[in-house]
């Protein structure tokens, strides 16, 4: 009953972080952290991985890295992928924790690790380039996440990092197209006081502004922002200065983490999260039933006047459209996800979605959990919410695009029926019913 028909999810095991996504070979490769017999998260993170001509259909291949080598033997970590020709370049965090030590000065190995695929499944050998000795002095032994991309004619890649005084930045290495296998430490980037660890960061421009993306730790709970354990944002960053401004949340709903963009054939920039999150006291039911967790529907990015970026689902949701209908003002229905909601925001209005309600009142907008779902509660977010409003409703989540796509919030929720009451308090919606994703699970 809570199996996803349009968010991706491990058929067995535990999904986290998003990897190496890319457009090779006329298919799209979404790879993600992958323990495939616990559904709690333990055992070695591996790297399972699914591939889409069109990112409507997909295969699940399997698991393609294993942590096999002394510098990874406890967990292939996160990364990314680069196409270079017939080739697709894959660099990843090796991981290695010895018993003994406090891992966060003594004791980790952040090994980064690169290995190249034709077809996106079949590896070569692992060549690690980056080792604890090669990062700066100022580092703990918490670096990770490398995220590559090709600028003025050299490779770049921006590492996550925790320094020893507990301080987060990232890390610029850079590399010869002709030699990827040595990397240059470049510069560091950071901010003061603003958490002990930047986790998946991500460098990357739209119609001429530039982002850095990341996951900070440790930057503090307030009411109104940053109320996970952990966060997930961006920055506008001016490359010329080195200068960071303007952090803003990707998600403020209750699970969202460790998100990673790419470019589509078509230049469209898309965001990929863990539908998920570090540290949060949430619960999920599925890990009963053998799995846990999903991926966030692909986002599409552009850059509103002010220079801040908007979300959106990407445009091919529109093609698993099957029908559509009109939810008057004030009208309580059942539905059976999956759906789309499209409606126009005033000042105030009142969504419930089984017991999921979403209320925007003047400038306050709060999601609710009335029953308190396996410990997720509430939200709150200050801002002007007029504009468009889109939800997409799955089996067991609930996106909720704000304001032209200016906010969101995304939640897992675990309804007990297959159909679940609507109701809309405030305005008419265009509801429309979608056709599941095709999954095909191959390999194990």
């Amino acid at each position: 009953m809570w199996r996803q028909r349009l968010h991706l999810e491990p058929p067995t095991g535990w999904m986290n972080d998003p990897n190496g996504l890319c457009y090779f070979k006329g298919k799209y490769h979404i790879y993600f952290q992958y323990t495939p017999e616990y559904a709690t998260g333990e055992g070695l993170r591996c790297w399972g991985h699914f591939e889409s001509p069109d990112l409507i259909n997909f295969r699940f291949t399997g698991t393609v890295l294993k942590p096999d080598i002394p510098e990874d033997r406890t967990g292939v970590f996160s990364g990314s992928a680069l196409p270079n020709g017939d080739k697709l370049e894959i660099f990843y965090t090796g991981n290695v924790e010895n018993e003994g030590y406090d891992l966060i000065l003594e004791g980790r190995e952040a090994n980064e690790i690169h290995v190249t695929t034709e077809d996106g499944v079949t590896m070569s050998e692992k060549k690690v380039v980056l080792r604890n000795t090669d990062y700066p002095d100022y580092c703990s032994c918490h670096v990770r996440d490398p995220k590559v991309w090709i600028e003025d004619g050299k490779w770049k890649m921006v590492l996550g990092a925790r320094t020893r005084d507990d301080h987060g930045l990232v890390m610029i290495y850079e590399a010869d197209p002709s030699d990827l296998d040595t990397w240059t430490y470049v510069k560091r980037i950071d901010i003061p006081d603003f958490g002990f660890m930047w986790e998946c960061p991500d460098i990357f421009s739209i119609d001429g502004h530039s982002f850095l993306s990341l996951s900070p730790q440790g930057i503090g709970s307030q009411e109104y922002k940053w109320q996970n354990v952990f966060s997930a944002g961006y920055f506008k960053y001016d490359k010329e200065k080195d200068l960071l401004t303007d952090f803003t949340e990707w998600d403020m709903g209750f699970d969202f983490y460790a998100q990673q963009t790419f470019s589509a054939p078509d230049g469209r920039r898309i965001l990929i999260g863990w539908f998920g999150g570090g540290g949060n006291p949430y619960e999920n039911p599925t890990t009963e039933l053998g799995w846990q967790h999903c991926l966030t529907f692909p986002r599409e990015l552009t850059v509103a006047d002010d220079g801040f970026v908007l979300q959106a689902p990407i445009r091919e949701i529109d093609i698993l459209h099957v029908s559509e209908r009109i939810i008057n003002e004030n009208e309580t229905v059942n539905i059976c996800s999956p759906v789309e909601l499209k409606l126009q925001v005033g000042s105030n209005i009142n969504i419930r979605i089984a017991n999921v309600e979403l209320n925007i009142e003047d400038n306050l907008l709060t999601l609710v959990h009335l029953d308190k779902a396996y410990g997720r509660d509430i939200r709150k977010v200050l801002g002007d919410f007029e504009g468009e409003l889109r939800i997409v409703i799955d089996k067991s989540s609930i996106e909720y695009f704000v304001s032209n796509g200016r906010y969101v919030l995304g939640t897992r929720f675990y309804p007990d029926t297959e159909e679940v009451s609507l109701s809309i308090r405030g305005a008419q919606a265009k509801m429309y019913e979608l056709r599941p994703m095709e999954v095909i699970i191959d390999g194990e």
